[in-house]
């Protein structure tokens, strides 16, 4: 009998300067979008600590400030995820490639000049903090 699972995928959106970091995918999943910073939530790992842990094992940065987004539920034929969309500011090191077998680069964006294609989920954490921030302001 063929076992089914879902996935937990956090996904971080870091600002530094009104910027925010995204890089290139050169995975399957993805490939050849635009997406934040993120991965796999591991056993017993609270969202805040695999956001941390996934931002500086991809980019090497300090993120602060880690806040909560969006919930969202991604089916695919051959796979089921749940992205957990965060919030977080840089708070210091310098961006560096540090899985180039994963993402082709990254590079800060401003909110009006983002790459495309983006990602999904990327797509979805965005419009889901423009939409906070035009409510809440």
């Amino acid at each position: 009998m063929e076992q089914h699972h879902v996935e937990v995928g956090v996904g971080v959106m870091v600002f530094k300067d009104g910027n925010i970091l995204l890089g290139k995918r050169i995975k399957s999943h993805g490939l050849n979008t635009y997406s934040m910073p993120g991965g796999h939530l591991e056993y017993m790992e609270s969202f805040e600590e695999c956001a941390r842990r996934e931002v500086m094992e991809e980019t090497g940065i300090h993120i602060k400030n880690v806040r909560f987004n969006i919930v969202a539920n991604e089916v695919h034929p051959n796979k089921h995820l749940t992205h957990i969309g965060l919030i977080a500011d840089w708070e210091g090191g310098e961006v560096e490639n540090l899985e180039p077998h994963k993402c082709a680069g990254w590079d800060w964006y401003g909110l009006q000049n983002l790459p495309e294609p983006l990602f999904s989920m990327t797509k979805i954490t965005g419009r889901s903090h423009t939409a906070a921030t035009l409510i809440l302001s």
